[in-house]
């Protein structure tokens, strides 16, 4: 739906008008850049050739997608659509049924040119194959016949299931075979496989939902569904790899055609009517919102304008507005965690999120270690340079270096083509400080989404100006971790479908990329020194009182373990000074940042404990700042005269007391100028604890500087924060020495 508003909105020309007026004066150069791009849509535009006749293979007992009428002509969803679209592209072709394995086989022999058959687009398969455009999506499900007693996979045990050979059907019963504990029985088509199921043969069967509802409808199959549809795929249209490049372009300009032209859902609706099947199955199927739990979602912090924070303090854009919409409409409760891309990579790894939402582009790489949702949005990377630079073109960046952001679609596209252009890379962990670099001049461009830069460009006065092509135009996804959580991304799912048909999601597209008049006038009223802290001060305050409250925290717990090690380490006992001595080696020796990611990223995954950022914080400057500790009371014993102690033992005294009542009361006052000075240094610390997610000062800066593109200033306010916050400490720590 949203698509065919989409196409719609462009064609009537409000597309370009809402680009144009907010994605920037992308002004001149935009409007240049739109239109070469145009001119370039126009010569990528694909003629078919009149002479040329193309070999389509295709299953023969798929329906509703293809199978032989009563006439014995070849009909069904594939069919009426290549027949269409060839019509519109002008191409002829001949249809080779082949059955879906021998289709396969036939392409990769180059047999035939091209095949459609409902094959869902896999990564497996797209080693081997190119894929046009979706243009149906469906899962898998297991069925029985209606008066079977199975109720659920776990019923299969022992039993036998019959599957299509080469299918996504097979796949996932493959899969989940040795869990169900079933036996798997293939056929070269489905008319056989459902034969097996009513002979009594197989007890189910497993195949794509459409064709299993359709057979069920049209056919009486008594079918009775069981179990969820799993491995929801894409359809799409397929050529052997990198051949037949034309007719993969005239497929997909037909295909687009016949959306905007309303074919397509009349060729659906003829073989899924008004979609009743659908209907009934999705609610049978729809997930419902566990009311008592609430999920943790991890997001960027600087990705605007996907995920930003408002002057209110509030994390705002399309994902975090996109986010709320459905988490409402499905009911389900959440959390935010605003990590930066990379971390909540890691945290969703990790399991210490639920799920992640951070204008995520969907890869085949991470699609090995996350599930995705349906597409949200769609976008491509491009190199962009400051408006008054010399560089023209990639060629041009040639001995150069660019900014990138670590993990992000940029990065790997950068790094794709670096050596193809000469030029070297910097990682940076956001967006802000890839434009920090490119505004210093340190880097010569930037590589990020489209849309995020031209954001930046129009709202953040950065003046950007776009080199090259958009590359790798991807689907950005919500992602939750390989098998985990299914029931969130299936309530994202059934969220972003009526958020999408209810037009809010429309609404939530254009407040940011459309008429954001009100971002604009906010964005630059936020300009100064002043301007920040009066706009920004209660932001400010809060990550303030956080450095400090976990700083006192940290510091206390760091004391407490210090002192123990520290007594340890001069006990005079071997044992107990080596383990002190190995502590110390250990924290002195580990960088806070790697403590810190350990910490919070590696130890959930080593033992399955899951803490939040700020216990993780904590325990990483406590156990930091405790070896640092530790030595100063080691140092504070060692310089106490001797002759204190002789004297003690002198007396009788045994060595317990000797260390309470004559040692230790000397030995404190030495160490407080060190204790003040290590409270400092823990008090500094915590601005790496940022990494990890945790909003303290520098992160509040690093918000605050996404929003506004104001770095200089607001480094300036957050540096004379720490110096008034530390030398008020100090003065008080100086005073207590003194008392004592």
């Amino acid at each position: 739906m949203f698509n065919d508003g989409l196409e719609n909105v462009r064609e009537s020309g409000e597309f370009d008008e809402i680009i144009s007026t907010h994605l920037g004066d992308l002004d001149t150069t935009n409007q240049e850049a739109n239109s070469n791009n145009d001119e370039e849509s126009d010569e990528e535009v694909v003629v078919a050739d009149p002479d040329t006749t193309y070999v389509i293979g295709t299953d023969t007992t798929f329906a509703p997608f293809e199978f032989q009428d009563e006439n014995g002509d070849f009909v069904g969803i594939d069919m009426d659509l290549l027949e269409a679209i060839a019509q519109d592209q002008g191409f002829d072709y001949e249809l080779r049924p082949l059955g879906f394995n021998a289709a396969l086989q036939a392409l990769e022999a180059n047999q035939i040119d091209g095949m459609i058959a409902g094959m869902s687009i896999t990564d497996e398969r797209r080693e081997s194959f190119d894929f046009s455009e979706t243009y149906f999506s469906a899962g898998v499900q297991f069925a029985v016949l209606e008066d079977n007693d199975i109720e659920s996979l776990e019923d299969l045990d022992g039993e036998n299931v019959a599957v299509k050979t080469g299918t996504q059907g097979m796949a996932v019963a493959e899969s989940v075979a040795d869990e169900y504990g079933f036996s798997i029985t293939t056929f070269e088509d489905s008319v056989n496989m459902y034969e097996d199921l009513q002979t009594g043969n197989s007890a189910a069967v497993i195949e794509d939902y459409p064709v299993m509802a359709y057979a069920a409808e049209t056919g009486g199959i008594p079918l009775r569904f069981i179990g969820e549809q799993m491995e929801v795929a894409d359809y799409g249209f397929a050529v052997q790899k990198d051949e037949n490049s034309d007719l993969l372009a005239l497929f997909d300009q037909g295909l687009n055609n016949l959306k905007d032209s309303g074919e397509y859902d009349e060729i659906i609706a003829t073989y899924l009517g008004d979609t009743s099947i659908d209907s009934s199955q999705d609610s049978a199927d729809a997930v419902v919102a566990d009311p008592d739990r609430t999920y943790i979602i991890g997001t960027d912090t600087t990705f605007a304008p996907f995920e930003f924070q408002d002057e209110n303090g509030d994390f705002v854009g399309i994902d975090m507005d996109l986010l709320e919409a459905i988490a409402e409409d499905q009911g389900f409760n959440y959390e935010i965690r605003p990590l930066g891309f990379n971390a909540a990579l890691q945290a969703l790894e990790a399991n210490q999120i639920d799920g992640m939402i951070a204008g995520m582009s969907i890869t085949d790489e991470r699609r090995e270690s996350f599930d995705f949702s349906e597409t949200y949005f769609s976008a491509g990377v491009q190199f962009a340079v400051l408006e008054d630079n010399d560089i023209e073109s990639l060629e041009d960046l040639d001995g150069e270096n660019v900014a990138v952001k670590t993990g992000t679609q940029g990065m790997a596209v950068a790094e794709s083509v670096a050596d193809e252009y000469g030029f070297s890379i910097t990682t940076f962990e956001d967006s802000v400080n890839m434009y920090e670099d490119l505004q210093t001049g340190n880097s010569a461009a930037v590589i990020e989404d489209y849309p995020v830069m031209a954001y930046a460009a129009e709202t953040g006065g950065i003046p950007l100006r776009f080199i090259g092509e958009q590359m790798e135009v991807a689907d950005y996804g919500f992602a939750v971790s390989a098998g985990q959580n299914s029931e969130l991304l299936a309530l994202f799912d059934q969220g972003l479908s009526n958020v999408q048909a209810s037009g809010e999601y429309e609404t939530i597209i254009s407040t940011y990329l459309g008429e954001n008049e009100t971002a604009n006038e906010e964005s630059n009223s936020n300009g100064g020194f002043f301007g920040l802290i009066e706009q920004n001060g209660r932001a400010l305050l809060s990550g303030l009182w956080t450095t400090l409250w976990i700083t006192l925290v940290s510091f206390a717990i760091a004391a407490v373990i210090g002192i123990i090690v520290g007594l340890m380490r001069t006990s005079g006992n071997i044992i107990l000074s080596f383990i002190a001595q190995v502590y110390i080696d250990l924290m002195r020796g580990t960088p806070m940042i790697v403590l810190s990611f350990f910490v919070y990223f590696g130890i959930p995954q080593l033992t399955g404990w899951q803490f939040g950022a700020v216990a993780a914080g904590i325990t990483t400057l406590s156990i930091n700042a405790a070896a640092y500790i530790a030595e100063i009371v080691r140092g504070g014993i060692n310089a106490v005269d001797e002759g204190q102690n002789e004297a003690a033992r002198s007396l009788g005294l045994n060595n317990g007391m000797t260390m309470r009542r004559i040692i230790l009361p000397q030995a404190f006052r030495i160490m407080i100028p060190s204790f003040i000075n290590q409270f400092v240094i823990t008090l500094k610390d915590t601005s790496i604890l940022s990494v990890i997610g945790l909003v303290e000062l520098t992160q509040t800066g690093r918000i605050i500087i996404a929003r506004t593109y104001q770095s200089g200033a607001m480094w300036l306010i957050v540096g004379l924060m720490y110096i008034i916050l530390i030398t008020i400490l100090t003065k008080i720590s100086n005073r207590l020495e003194k008392d004592v």
